[in-house]
């Protein structure tokens, strides 16, 4: 055979396996490190469509069930004092617990407590079913919190769920269980704050009858687990120092690369300037060569709309956004703390629910923490808030799952100026609501009005009046989800009033399904 004809062959083989090839093989586009680069992307209908998620946020520092950041605080022979920024002359809380309970840091550190994390009550294929009834379309798992404790099965750091405490694959059984339930897949990780976070294990006792001892974190032995000491100057949120932050990549690219997930979450802005942006170029691309051509991922990091939006889904925590965003967004928030701590108040199934209606009607997604035990289960009052959501769920979600905002997010006294400001960048997550707010979302033609407290009286809609600015549309039909009553209604001049239903549901948070005419 000559050689052209060989290359004719090869040439038209080539062809074949291209052709066979699925499509989004040929489109998918490469993303590279930079902030132009990500303009490509393009959020996935799952996230858009999911709105609920829960979380696990849990690890060892739930031992001492004293609450969060315990693995820095327990340092603290002087508290931070947030309204003055600036230490305080007295110990903090965690301190003073730690040393009552288990001797002074010096002696008995934050890696003694790690042993303590057995999580032997821990069923994630249980909890996975719960959390699939109540309504969660998504579930992320707790990749490693800044006490640089990995939850999996790391090759490159020793501290990690497989070989202490639980001795188990923590965030590989969470996936394993979220997949059997039809659930994607998450996690977060709270590292790139850790290496200045954690710098608190490596002082000393300011006053009192230990001043000047050091702490366990001045010993090199675990400096692999309370990081190398920071340069004076490197206190902020996110280290400078250009060490750190190769190891931060190396150690979520591993994760990544292990588990592919759907979604990651970074408890920070996008860190670490262009390894960051490395760290986002890849996951973006494994997640198109996984996914035979199509990008399904979703990156969340905290504030900077002006450069999320576009290129990976803006977090706010503790907090929701004023209006409707064009992009899709995301509050992570908690029950409670976010750590297991004794006798903690948590938040009522009621206002769960209104917060997650009102952040679906703005465009975005709620990302709720489940407080877990230390052994890895869920207390009564927790389990009872659940029930309460599973129980409002499967008659009010045709107006949550795969719904879009409509032209106004709401109206009522909520929606007026001078609203409760959130912790983070937002609006309270949590606020009082009466009847006369309302929330809309919209799918499929049809409007959904979500009063967000029971009705006491006929109920106005007044973004729906015949001489609204806000809808010319006429109405059709109206009737409230969860019910088979006939309900009375008029479409007047200043609003679409329902008469009051002789029947309201059990829930508060009623919803109307309004058809337009076509």
């Amino acid at each position: 055979m000559k050689r052209n004809e060989k290359k004719t062959i090869r040439f038209a083989l080539l062809l074949l396996v291209i052709g066979m090839m699925p499509i989004g093989n040929l489109l998918a586009q490469k993303f590279e490190p930079t902030m132009e680069s990500f303009k490509q992307y393009k959020y996935p209908e799952w996230f858009q469509d999911a709105k609920f998620g829960i979380w696990a946020h849990w690890g060892p520092q739930a031992v001492p069930r004293q609450g969060d950041w315990y693995a820095k605080k327990m340092y603290q022979n002087q508290a931070w004092d947030w309204s003055k920024n600036a230490f305080s002359d007295k110990p903090d809380e965690h301190y003073t617990y730690h040393v009552a309970n288990y001797g002074h840091p010096s002696k008995f550190g934050y890696k003694d407590i790690i042993p303590l994390w057995k999580a032997e009550r821990w069923d994630p294929e249980k909890l996975m079913a719960l959390y699939k009834k109540v309504g969660a379309k998504y579930f992320v798992s707790m990749a490693t919190h800044h006490d640089n404790f990995f939850l999996w099965n790391s090759k490159i750091h020793r501290w990690n769920s497989v070989k202490m405490g639980p001795k188990k694959d923590v965030v590989g059984l969470w996936q394993k269980a979220a997949k059997k339930e039809g659930l994607r897949f998450g996690v977060s990780e709270h590292l790139g704050a850790s290496y200045t976070w954690f710098q608190a294990s490596r002082g000393a006792d300011k006053t009192g009858p230990m001043a000047g001892v050091p702490y366990d974190g001045n010993n090199e032995e675990y400096s692999d687990l309370y990081h190398k000491k920071t340069a004076p100057d490197d206190n902020q949120w996110l280290t400078k120092d250009p060490a750190n932050h190769q190891h931060w990549l190396s150690c979520i690219t591993e994760l990544i690369d292990m588990y592919q997930p759907d979604l990651v979450y970074s408890d920070s802005e996008l860190p670490f300037g262009e390894v960051g942006r490395t760290m986002l170029a890849h996951y973006y691309n494994q997640d198109i060569a996984k996914n035979g051509g199509k990008l399904d991922a979703v990156y969340t990091a905290k504030h900077h709309p002006e450069n999320a939006n576009g290129r990976w889904v803006m977090d706010i925590e503790r907090g929701v956004t004023d209006s409707i965003n064009p992009y899709p967004w995301q509050t992570d928030t908690s029950i409670g703390d976010w750590y297991y701590r004794t006798g903690q108040q948590y938040r009522s199934g009621l206002e769960i629910i209104q917060m997650l209606v009102d952040i679906v009607s703005k465009n975005g997604n709620l990302l709720i923490n489940v407080v877990q035990t230390p052994e890895g289960d869920l207390e009564p009052d927790v389990l009872a808030i659940l029930d309460e959501i599973g129980n409002w769920i499967p008659a009010n979600g045709e107006g949550i799952y795969g719904s879009r905002p409509w032209k106004i997010y709401g109206e009522g006294p909520s929606t007026l100026k001078n609203q409760p400001k959130g912790q983070f960048g937002g609006l309270s997550d949590v606020r009082p609501y009466e009847s006369s707010d309302i929330r809309f979302t919209t799918k499929d033609k049809a409007l959904y009005a979500f009063c967000m407290e029971s009705p006491t009286q006929n109920i106005n809609i007044r973004s729906l009046g015949t001489n609204s600015k806000v809808s010319a549309q006429r109405v059709a039909s109206v009737k409230m989800l969860g019910s088979s009553e006939k309900l009375k209604w008029n479409q007047e001049g200043d609003a679409l009033v329902i008469t009051k239903p002789e029947k309201l549901p059990e829930w508060k948070v009623v919803c109307f399904k309004i058809e337009f005419k076509k």
